[in-house]
């Protein structure tokens, strides 16, 4: 893992440059709700310690030069630089594009900058469903905010790096990444104006990060999945039995519906007389997101009894929670969001299919190993799984066996503050 004196060092050889500020920000575990952001439901996230580093040096014209260690290591192109004057989006996929569209942004806003050397060396996977290129953008605007006084808070830096990815680089992406970076910790994010971020009291055991190595694009996922819910929805509209309150609640396309106010009960006698991948989409949505809720529950301390986790969880869970509450106070917590972990990975695998023989194959070693629940971390067909576990010592245990069931690289990780400034 990178510290700020070895990269400090780096820009100095690389770029012979002296840094004079340096911030770092956090890669993200897509913890609950995942897919769920861009259709406006609220998201919760975890910032970990596996961080981006952006050191920067002012220069005095208004060019922006940007070397990547990670790149450099990886035998790729990884340096980029333009004039924030005229400045233009290169081809697909140019690493210096999430730079350029966060200079772009600034502007759009009415933000004036001037010239930075940047040095950028990261421990979030590229590709990795940890979010790095959220991790990158946040640390690069929020490098930009103490070079130059912009006087922004989290959430700017959060709102200026979600527009840079979608929409001036058009990834399909909602705001979990970026606002997950930008606060850090567990949060709870609601992705409607005013976006209010709440944070989670929860901080028992560790998580483990398994890296399947299997890359995936999320600009490839989301819009399909995002098509197979317009067209169920537009088949539900046309029903002509459907009743009129639950029409109203419902749209055509995916963001549209009052997600929040449709329950499983109502709708479910619907979903048999659409398509049947487009009704699994839209069970998946409404399923989750009640788990997702319920979790939030338990996790702020609530009291929830055990009729009604197996009311939202259903007989499939009742062993597994029976268990749970013969346990009591942060054990008992903690094996109950690790049975909604597991859930929730079961429907994104059964409803979403986002899993792949050899995500399952890693998930299954985790959980002999230890872990509490394993769950899909990011778009999923890839990426990276995520184990809760009781602490650090397991979850070494874990991290081996998932390595040993084929995942690439793993990380026992902590909790961790959201962007910050790096003492020099």
């Amino acid at each position: 893992m990178p510290s700020i004196e070895a990269a400090l060092k780096w820009m100095r050889e690389e770029m012979g440059k002296v840094a004079e500020i340096a911030v770092s920000a956090p890669g993200r575990l897509d913890f609950l709700n995942t897919h769920q952001d861009y259709k406006g439901l609220p998201v919760v996230s975890v910032g970990v310690n596996l961080r981006t580093y952006a050191l920067g040096a002012l220069r005095e014209d208004d060019k922006v030069t940007i070397a990547s260690r990670n790149l450099k290591e990886e035998g790729r192109e990884y340096r980029d630089e333009f004039n924030v004057s005229g400045i233009k989006l290169k081809e697909r996929g140019w690493f210096g594009n999430y730079l350029r569209g966060a200079v772009i942004a600034l502007k759009r806003r009415g933000i004036s900058i001037g010239g930075i050397d940047v040095a950028i060396w990261s421990d979030v996977p590229i590709g990795g469903g940890l979010g790095s290129s959220a991790a990158l953008t946040v640390a690069f605007i929020g490098l930009l905010n103490e070079a130059y006084e912009l006087g922004l808070t989290k959430r700017d830096v959060a709102e200026l790096a979600y527009i840079a990815e979608h929409d001036i680089l058009s990834i399909p992406c909602g705001r979990l990444d970026q606002y997950g970076s930008a606060y850090g910790g567990i949060i709870r994010i609601e992705v409607k104006p005013p976006y209010k971020v709440e944070s989670i009291p929860f901080s028992s055991g560790n998580f483990v990060v398994l890296d399947s190595g299997i890359r995936h694009s999320t600009a490839e996922i989301h819009p399909r999945r995002q098509a197979d819910i317009n067209e169920g929805l537009a088949a539900l509209m046309n029903l002509p039995d459907l009743p009129g309150d639950l029409r109203s609640k419902l749209g055509l396309r995916y963001y549209e519906p009052l997600w929040e106010e449709i329950e499983e009960e109502e709708i479910a006698p619907f979903l048999v007389h659409i398509p049947e991948r487009p009704a699994r989409r839209i069970l998946y949505t409404i399923k989750v997101h009640k788990s997702t809720e319920l979790a939030l529950r338990i996790m702020c301390g609530k009291e929830v009894n055990k009729d009604e986790v197996l009311g939202v969880l259903g007989e499939r869970w009742r062993e597994d929670i029976e268990r749970a509450y013969l346990e009591k106070g942060a054990r008992r917590q903690m094996m109950l969001i690790g049975i909604i972990m597991n859930q929730q990975h079961e429907l994104m695998r059964d409803l979403y299919d986002l899993s792949l023989p050899e995500l399952e194959r890693q998930r299954d070693a985790a959980l002999r190993a230890g872990a509490l629940g394993v769950k899909i971390s990011g778009a999923g067909l890839g990426g990276s799984l995520i184990a809760l576990v009781e602490n650090e010592s397991i979850g070494n245990e874990v991290l081996r066996a998932g390595i040993r069931a084929g995942a690439k690289r793993g990380w026992v990780v902590r909790i961790d503050d959201g962007l910050r400034k790096e003492p020099l």
